[in-house]
């Protein structure tokens, strides 16, 4: 698994970072273009690299402050044919898959935590379909509330924000969750009343039986646990080359379904329905967070027993900077 670095260094430099280039035992491929790169000034490098060696590449790049000065673009490489490239991975310590690329996981979910337009539409659509099918008991439309919400993204970067002391992304964090579910909750008890003011439905049906969404407005000790390992598993997704696991937390958590069940009881004036489902998804935030934070944290200090930068390179780095 190989990452490709797109590296504009300034000239005086360019030496150091060829030097650290050479001794990265991951790196595959490099091209150097001198002065090929107007804005900033500098020479460009091209780097293909394997994920296990990016993030101390990386950090080697920050020590000699080619971010400052310069510029790292990466972006993931679906195929390398190259002997060259399997040599690399081979060389590179550890699994690419396991690999933590820090750089990539603060900016992706720095993105995550912005309040944005997109954000408010998905989570309050998820919201609508979560009270639906709360109304009509169907579990399937819970699964599609469950899927749709886009609610984890804020949750990943503000456990990264606190792990990673980024009070910015943290604070955004909390304002779009803050924001994004008050927003959501109240268009629908909005849509809600309307329902009920057209006489699709009335305060009875929170009192039938509800086998399939029963579960949304009773919290109980499995809330928890379901929501610890749901913000291990997502974190483990977010920080591996296994994206594909996120849909999996999506499904086991009952964050915005709780938040349509709150709807509907604001809708229908049933406090005990209302704060039920402010429990359930308390807990869920809370569960998600905690685990989060707590994997993220044991992520860090085990990545911080990796060696960072040759030392040759590093002397070589600041006499130069």
């Amino acid at each position: 698994m190989l990452l490709h670095l797109r590296i504009t260094v300034p000239a005086d430099r360019s030496a150091a970072v060829h030097e650290l280039l050479d001794d990265c035992p991951g790196v595959a491929h490099l091209a150097v273009v001198p002065g090929a790169s107007v804005r900033p000034a500098g020479d460009l490098f091209l780097v293909d690299v394997a994920r296990e060696s990016a993030d101390s590449l990386v950090h080697g790049l920050r020590e000699l402050h080619v971010d400052r000065d310069g510029g790292i673009a990466m972006e993931s490489v679906d195929a390398a044919v190259s002997r060259t490239a399997e040599e690399a991975e081979q060389r590179a310590p550890g699994d690419g898959s396991d690999a933590v690329v820090w750089e990539q996981v603060i900016r992706t979910t720095a993105t995550d935590a912005v309040l944005s337009v997109s954000f408010l539409a998905f989570l309050t659509i998820a919201t609508l379909l979560a009270a639906i099918a709360v109304v009509t008991d169907s579990a399937i439309l819970v699964i599609g509330a469950m899927v749709l919400g886009p609610e984890f993204g804020p949750l990943a970067a503000l456990a990264v924000g606190l792990v990673h002391g980024r009070r910015t992304m943290a604070r955004r964090a909390v304002v779009s969750l803050a924001v994004g579910f008050a927003l959501a909750v109240a268009l629908t008890a909005a849509a809600a009343a309307l329902g009920r003011a057209l006489g699709w439905f009335g305060p009875a049906l929170l009192d039938q039986e509800r086998s399939a969404t029963y579960f949304i407005t009773h919290p109980d000790r499995w809330s928890l646990v379901v929501a610890v390992l749901a913000g291990v598993a997502g974190v483990l997704s977010l920080t591996s080359a296994r994206s594909g696991a996120l849909v999996g937390v999506f499904i086991s958590v009952t964050t915005v379904p709780a938040a349509g069940a709150m709807a509907l009881g604001l809708a229908l004036g049933d406090a005990r329905e209302f704060w039920e489902a402010t429990a359930q998804l308390g807990i869920n935030v809370a569960g998600i967070l905690v685990a989060a934070s707590s994997t993220l944290a044991v992520q860090r200090a085990l990545w911080r027993r990796v060696p960072r930068v040759a030392p040759r390179v590093q002397r070589v780095g600041h006499a130069r900077v």
